[in-house]
C-alpha cells in the first residue's frame, strides 16, 4: 500500500529539514505543492507504483489551504494511508530564525498594502490562523528548542510507528524553555528531589544509573510515577475512543535534564506493551546526535 506523509506547518519551523530526511529514508519528496494536485499526484503515484511518497504544502500555494483539512479528509475515506506532520514553533524562536536567514516571509508581498510591507510578525499571526484548522486535528511537532539532528530523529521515529492503535509519546521537557506546543498532557515534576544540587550528579542525565538510583530512592518520585501511570492507565483508552492517532505525555522539571528525563524512562517502561511508544527528550542528552 501506498504511504504518504504529508508536512506542513508555520514557515521556518523546519520542514525542509523534514522533507530532507523523508528523503534520505526513501521517499519521493515534492516541496510546495498546490493543493489541487495532491490528489491527483497521490493518484499518479499509486500508478506508478510507488510505495512512499512524501509532500510539503503551505503557505506558499496561496487561496487553498482553506480546502487542505477536506482534501485530508476525504483522502483518508478512500483508504489511502495518509500521515500529516505539522510543525510548529515559537513566534520568538521564528522571529530569530528568519533574522538569522535574512529570507521574506512567504506572504509579506500578500500583506503589502500602500507600499508599506508588513511586519514579520503581522505575517506569521495570518499564517497561524490560516493554518489553525490543520492544527488543531493533526501531529503537531513543537520545533522551538530542538536541533535538527533533533527534528531529524523525531521525525524517523514518527514514520516508523504504525498509525492505529494511537502513538503514545513520552517526552521530557525543561520549564525554563517553555511547555511545548505538542504536548496534550503536562505533568510538573519540579516538586522531586533535584540531582542537580549534588556535584557529582550535575552533569549526568536522568538516564544514567547513579542519577536514576538516587532518584529512585525517593519514595515521592516513585509515587509521582505511580500517580501519573495510573491516570494515564484509567484515561487511555478513552483517549483512543476519541479517534486520537496521537498523544502526546509531556514531563517537566526546571532544565529537563535530570527528573523530567528520569520520569519519562520509567514511564516508558511501565508502557513498553503499548505499540507504538516513542520517547522525546527535548534538552539534547549527549548520546544525541547534533
Amino acid at each position: 500500500m501506498l504511504k504518504v506523509v504529508l508536512v506542513t506547518g508555520i514557515s521556518g519551523s523546519g520542514k525542509s529539514v523534514a522533507l530532507r530526511m523523508l528523503e534520505d529514508a526513501s521517499y519521493t519528496c515534492v516541496d510546495n505543492l498546490p493543493v489541487r494536485f495532491l490528489t491527483e499526484f497521490i493518484a499518479n503515484a499509486r500508478d506508478e507504483g510507488l510505495e512512499r511518497v512524501a509532500v510539503a504544502i503551505d503557505v506558499r500555494s496561496p487561496g487553498e489551504l482553506a480546502e487542505l483539512p477536506d482534501v485530508v479528509t476525504a483522502l483518508r475515506a478512500m483508504g489511502t494511508s495518509l500521515r500529516v506532520i505539522f510543525l510548529d514553533a515559537s513566534t520568538a524562536t521564528l522571529v530569530q530564525r528568519y533574522s538569522e536567514s535574512r529570507r521574506r516571509h512567504p506572504l509579506t508581498d500578500r500583506l503589502q498594502r500602500g507600499g508599506t510591507a508588513p511586519s514579520l510578525t503581522d505575517c506569521i499571526a495570518l499564517e497561524r490562523e490560516l493554518l489553525a484548522p490543520l492544527r488543531d486535528q493533526e501531529h503537531v511537532i513543537d520545533t522551538s528548542d530542538l536541533t535538527p539532528g533533533q527534528l531529524r530523529a523525531w521525525i524517523r521515529d514518527l514514520i516508523q510507528a504504525d498509525r492505529a492503535p494511537l502513538v503514545l509519546t513520552f517526552e521530557s521537557f525543561a520549564y525554563k524553555r517553555g511547555v511545548p506546543g505538542d504536548a496534550d498532557l503536562v505533568f510538573d515534576v519540579r516538586c522531586l528531589p533535584n540531582p542537580y544540587y549534588d556535584r557529582n550528579l550535575r552533569p549526568l542525565t536522568g538516564r544514567d544509573e547513579p542519577v536514576a538510583a538516587w532518584l529512585a530512592g525517593f519514595d515521592l518520585v516513585g509515587q509521582m510515577i505511580d500517580d501519573i501511570a495510573g491516570f494515564l492507565n484509567r484515561w487511555l483508552p478513552q483517549y483512543t475512543q476519541d479517534t486520537r492517532n496521537y498523544l502526546t505525555v509531556a514531563i517537566g522539571c526546571t532544565g529537563g535534564q535530570h527528573r523530567s528525563v528520569y520520569v519519562v524512562e520509567q514511564l516508558a517502561l511501565r508502557f513498553a506493551d503499548h505499540d507504538p511508544l516513542l520517547v522525546r527528550h527535548r534538552t539534547q542528552l549527549p548520546d544525541e546526535s547534533a
